[in-house]
């Protein structure tokens, strides 16, 4: 199945060019690697509710993406407002990619109950938040990775019997076995 994804760096120092953006292209990459598909879109806007809601409305409605990933402005800081901005672009939340990412990374760092991520849908695409650090935003997008193909065959409107996306970490398992098996 070929999937529209679309990355949104939300970072007013990226947006102004004061760094260059770390998190966007490590996502770009593990779509790649991990999802076999390419980024069909991708943009740095600023920590600015309104653009935020602008640019997820629009790759929703009239993009037409699959899968949106953020990365960026989930924090506590004053300007962080992408879960706000997120949330008022959503139909519908998905609170378990959320837990999922919070426990996992509660695991490895007591800083995470600080992260204020949102997911959920907009018509046929699952927005998801991630952080805005480059291992962070790696880390949260491996943890939902078993939940995402599924996921995504129920938002376009498949059955729960008819996904046919295999999650890329079983795709790796089941090559594996069957190398072992061949020698």
């Amino acid at each position: 199945m070929i999937m529209r994804i679309g990355i949104l760096t939300v970072s007013d120092r990226a947006y102004e060019g004061v760094y260059e953006d770390e998190s966007g292209p490590a996502l770009i990459e593990m779509v790649k690697e991990h999802l076999r598909q390419d980024t069909d879109l991708y943009h740095i806007c600023p920590d600015n509710f309104s653009e935020i809601k602008r640019a997820l409305e629009k790759w929703c409605d009239d993009a037409h993406m699959d899968l949106i990933l953020t990365t960026g402005g989930t924090g506590f800081a004053p300007r962080d407002v992408t879960p706000e901005a997120t949330r008022a672009a959503l139909e519908r939340e998905a609170p378990g990619l959320v837990h999922a990412m919070l426990d996992a990374s509660l695991k490895k760092t007591p800083h995470a109950m600080l992260s204020r991520m949102a997911a959920g849908i907009r018509g046929r695409t699952l927005i998801v938040n991630l952080p805005g650090s480059p291992q962070a935003a790696r880390e949260n997008l491996l943890t939902s990775l078993p939940a995402l193909p599924h996921a995504l065959e129920l938002v376009r409107g498949g059955g729960v019997d008819t996904h046919d996306l295999e999650h890329p970490i079983d795709t790796l398992e089941r090559e594996r076995q069957e190398r072992d098996v061949a020698d």
